[in-house]
């Protein structure tokens, strides 16, 4: 599939109090081509500016696939997706990652390098460093991206020995440093323990407060991975789209028990969520 420059065209200018569409996937399906196998049937979803959507379902029902396709990784079989104003198949996506976060735990990082050096590189979009291209001020935004997730203290830290809460909060200032309105989030929260999750889940919830036009989809397994901050949430089942809108209507017991195929019982307090099988 060709590839062209971003269009300079000017794109429509939201309404007052409208919030501006992010992204959007309409009739979208996506097919492995070596198996004939569906991985994506049929999806139509949008998200708009400021709203914080987790994407919920089992193994292999497809949410990576979604955020990979939102995150201009990769193209639908069928259906059209759009992101920041831009159709996939007539843009440029090499210029289209360089403004979308991305945070992943198969994100290949030196383990040797500091804190600070790895949210540099987010700069650039590199793996290694380019120091020729971090002048004072770049270098200065890596340290006040660290402060924001509140890890200052890991700048001078090798990225391989610390913790894997802190690993992701300082991916999530890489991620930042290109100022992005898209932050795509696969699976933060995998093998974290109680306490570096619950630090992660602060982080996240104070960067959706200071950053109202911040878009983020969270792929989880678990609703108590959910910060207070997410308003929306797209469940999947075998590739298809179970339910989605905002979380009390979303993430009811009757919804995810359709959704995962057993009963779940869902409770709420706080604004963080409680997820157990109930029986059968």
């Amino acid at each position: 599939m060709s590839s062209t420059q971003p269009s300079t065209q000017p794109q429509p200018v939201p309404a007052p109090g409208e919030a501006r569409v992010i992204a959007a996937l309409e009739g979208v399906g996506v097919q492995r081509y070596t198996t004939g196998q569906i991985i994506l049937d049929a999806v139509d979803w949008s998200v708009r500016s400021g709203e914080h959507w987790a994407l919920l379902g089992a193994n292999g029902a497809g949410k990576t696939t979604i955020l990979r396709l939102v995150g201009a990784l990769m193209f639908p079989t069928v259906g059209s997706v759009e992101v920041l104003g831009h159709r996939l198949g007539s843009v440029d996506v090499r210029e289209l990652r360089a403004v979308i976060g991305l945070v992943s735990g198969a994100q290949k990082v030196p383990q040797d390098a500091t804190g600070h050096t790895v949210v540099l590189t987010g700069a650039t979009g590199t793996v290694q460093p380019l120091w020729r291209k971090y002048d004072e001020a770049t270098r200065e935004r890596a340290h006040e991206l660290l402060a924001e997730l509140d890890c200052k203290e890991l700048a001078e830290r090798p990225f391989g020995v610390c913790s894997g809460g802190q690993r992701a909060r300082i991916l999530i200032a890489r991620a930042l440093m290109a100022d992005p309105r898209l932050l795509l989030l696969d699976e933060p929260f995998n093998a974290l323990d109680l306490p570096s999750r619950e630090d992660l889940i602060d982080a996240l919830h104070r960067l959706a407060l200071a950053r109202p036009e911040l878009a983020t989809v969270t792929v989880t397994h678990h609703l108590e991975e959910l910060s207070p901050s997410i308003g929306h949430a797209l469940l999947l089942r075998e590739g298809r789209v179970q339910a989605r809108g905002p979380v009390d209507e979303a993430l009811t017991g009757e919804r995810m028990t359709a959704c995962f195929g057993r009963p779940i019982e869902v409770s709420r307090h706080e604004g963080r969520w409680l997820a157990r099988s109930g029986k059968r």
